[in-house]
């Protein structure tokens, strides 16, 4: 696959004429439909007006081949940073809201329960024995405070989560960095939740990560791993 033509075809060919003659006419030809100019990302020659023109020394900068390559997974791992921060902080406003409104949710909880019972056992689910039920009645045995304080873990998970995000998908290498760092972080403890109990979620949260990770120590070359 020619990285660089799937590059052009996302965001458009990109000419530039310079003011140096020796370098505009490396640059350009002419065709019966007028001048043509070197696209600097994928060399093909493109009629009509450059998109830029200039000194030498303000030519565009553009990636080509695997750069455009390595700039795609990076945004395919920033979309998933920023998906994992909409869902955290959707979370971190819930548990707040519940945290200065327990009384209210607890009465709504307790006057829902029991038709909520009696539905779940008309269709068959083991009530006395649910997991979402019973952690729900666990929340409201937690104080108010502490709540609280998970509300803001949750959401500097949240802002850590997008920094992330936007580092990856503006391609910097200070977001690689912090990417690799933060997530590898992360890695001891998902593997001991996997040890306890192996669910889809954990796997394929664990997996996305440590792909992450590897991506980024070995293809981007962090701390000099391969001469980089």
């Amino acid at each position: 696959m020619d990285w660089s033509l799937l590059g052009c075809g996302a965001s458009g060919h990109v000419t530039f004429a310079p003011d140096e003659p020796a370098l505009r006419d490396r640059l350009s030809v002419v065709t019966r439909e007028g001048p043509a100019w070197r696209c600097l990302r994928c060399g093909t020659f493109v009629a009509g007006e450059p998109t830029a023109s200039g000194p030498v020394e303000s030519a565009p900068s553009v990636r080509r081949a695997e750069q455009v390559r390595s700039a795609l997974i990076l945004r395919i791992f920033a979309v998933e940073r920023f998906l994992r921060a909409l869902i955290v902080a959707a979370l971190a406003i819930a548990v707040w809201r519940f945290s200065v409104s327990r009384l209210s949710f607890e009465a709504a909880y307790d006057q829902a329960l029991p038709p909520l019972k009696a539905l779940l056992g008309d269709l068959g689910f083991s009530v006395q024995h649910s997991k979402l039920l019973g952690l729900i009645h666990k929340a409201f045995t937690v104080n108010s405070r502490t709540l609280g304080w998970i509300a803001i873990g949750l959401g500097a998970y949240a802002v850590i989560e997008v920094i992330e995000g936007v580092g990856l998908w503006l391609v910097k290498r200070w977001g690689e960095y912090f990417a690799m760092i933060v997530t590898s972080i992360g890695l001891p403890y998902e593997i001991y939740d996997l040890i306890n109990k192996v669910t889809v979620l954990r796997l394929v949260a664990f997996v996305i990560n440590l792909g992450l990770v590897l991506y980024l120590v070995l293809a981007k070359r962090l701390f000099g791993v391969r001469g980089g």
